[in-house]
């Protein structure tokens, strides 16, 4: 099992950020064998496909260079100019091939590790030329397997085209008894589908090292237990941190809450266990607002403060359960609820006429309706 420098074993899987800093640095998995597999494969389709034409095209410009005057042959202007022809025809048949085979070196190495650019990969390392960082890669694993790749692929190649030369035997003798331009386009097809098959025993090769490139690859990233614990304290925070912050958090936010009770309408309560806190204005609100909420020593805040800034506080059990549960803070109560809360603001409102002497003292509060949907027993 891998260790790291302190010791320690790398037991735990690359974490995905371990795995995006290696990907800037242009640390991926890469298989030589795999780019080598493209190249070789789309440069003979491509000669297998544009074969023909490129044929065509270089006999075509041999033949015009093959006939010139005499008085063209002293001229150095008209010369310079077949040249340039010359290059241009020449270019002009073999893009294609150009084409498929650059098309082929990128989409190889995308193949396995995706498009990375990384200047980091091309910055000078001092391991890199240093004789005792050689002579440890030179007996790694990693050259191990790179010597057995180089010989299975030596003597796969060289069975292969001993294979390959004694079945076109025949057609490769044939060629000096045909015409120069027949010749060359046979000549293009001979090559063309030796090379093929010569490069598919190199899918075999990648088929291989595919897997162990990215084995490799994953076994290098892989960290200690407590490389993990650092990187989460490094990207996370130290846990004691991270709870005195939500700490803070929770008590500004407690704090603000209170501070909305004192302009609340009526708090409505368990009577001990739950109290909400209600506000409605009927010229910019929809349906009464919930402005503050809490169980236990909150609710008892919350009654305290109400008491304090004359703020009716009534018992509902039933509604103060089915409020607290359904709605959150700053937010509209829900429409089951507007009758039993339209309800309670009645009866706040009676109450208050009464105190002003504008009224006569209201009844008991009346059984409010609750939905079952938004009931919530204790």
């Amino acid at each position: 099992m891998a260790e790291s420098d302190s010791g320690q074993e790398k037991t735990e899987e690359a974490t995905p950020k371990r795995l995006e800093d290696a990907k800037k640095k242009g640390d991926i998995p890469r298989s030589k064998e795999l780019n080598t597999t493209a190249i070789l494969l789309g440069g003979t389709g491509a000669l297998l496909a544009f074969g023909g034409g490129i044929s065509a095209g270089l006999s075509n410009m041999m033949s015009a260079n093959f006939r010139f005057s005499r008085d063209d042959i002293f001229d150095p202007q008209v010369m310079l100019i077949h040249l340039g022809q010359s290059m241009a025809e020449s270019m002009m048949a073999l893009i294609p091939f150009f084409i498929v085979v650059m098309l082929a070196a990128i989409i190889g190495p995308i193949a396995l590790g995706g498009w990375v650019m990384s200047g980091k990969s091309l910055a000078p390392k001092g391991e890199r030329i240093s004789p005792l960082a050689g002579i440890k890669r030179m007996f790694a694993k990693q050259a191990l397997m790179e010597l057995l790749k180089t010989i299975a692929k030596f003597l796969l190649v060289a069975t292969l085209s001993l294979v390959i030369l004694d079945f076109m035997t025949n057609d490769i003798l044939a060629i000096a008894k045909e015409d120069t331009i027949p010749a060359m386009a046979h000549t293009l097809r001979i090559v063309g589908w030796s090379v093929l098959a010569m490069s598919c025993t190199m899918i075999l090769i990648s088929i291989i090292d595919v897997p162990f490139q990215i084995s490799s690859h994953a076994k290098k990233l892989k960290m200690t237990m407590q490389e993990v614990k650092d990187e989460m304290k490094n990207t996370e925070g130290k846990p004691e941190v991270k709870s005195r912050i939500r700490q803070l958090q929770y008590d500004m936010a407690q704090g603000r809450m209170m501070s909305a009770v004192p302009e609340a309408d009526v708090v409505i309560t368990n009577p001990e266990h739950y109290a909400v806190a209600l506000k409605y204005n009927s010229d910019n609100m929809g349906a009464p607002l919930l402005v503050a909420k809490g169980a236990d020593h909150i609710a008892f805040k919350i009654r305290e403060i109400a008491k304090a800034h004359d703020i009716p506080v009534l018992e509902a059990p039933p509604l103060a359960r089915a409020v607290f549960y359904s709605t959150e803070l700053e937010q509209e109560i829900p429409a089951g609820l507007y009758v039993a809360v339209a309800q309670v603001l009645a009866y706040v409102f009676q109450l208050q006429r009464f105190e002003k002497r504008q009224g006569q003292r209201p009844g008991p509060m009346p059984d409010l309706p609750i939905p079952e949907e938004l009931r919530r027993d204790e």
